[in-house]
């Protein structure tokens, strides 16, 4: 029986994706989430969407690494976010 498919998006494949990860990736998990996918299905806003995340995450300011993490991560859980 045929698979339905997980999205109407065409998305990238493992190995496309991983392609364009930097290698030692801080988020290189031993497995590819599926946002990443997700996002990397639209070529117009992957970059931004990456530039826009390395700011949040990355960027020198107040708030710490791990304040940072935490934010986004009560963030996601409190939008029932499995991301």
């Amino acid at each position: 029986m045929p698979r339905s498919p997980d999205a109407w998006v065409v998305l990238p494949s493992e190995a496309e994706v991983r392609a364009l990860m930097p290698p030692g990736s801080l988020y290189d998990f031993g497995f590819l989430p599926a946002m990443a996918r997700l996002v990397m299905a639209h070529e117009q806003y992957a970059p931004l969407f990456g530039a826009l995340f390395g700011q949040i995450l990355f960027a020198p300011g107040s708030l710490s690494r791990r304040e940072r993490e935490l934010i986004a991560a009560v963030t996601s859980a409190a939008q029932d976010c499995h991301y």
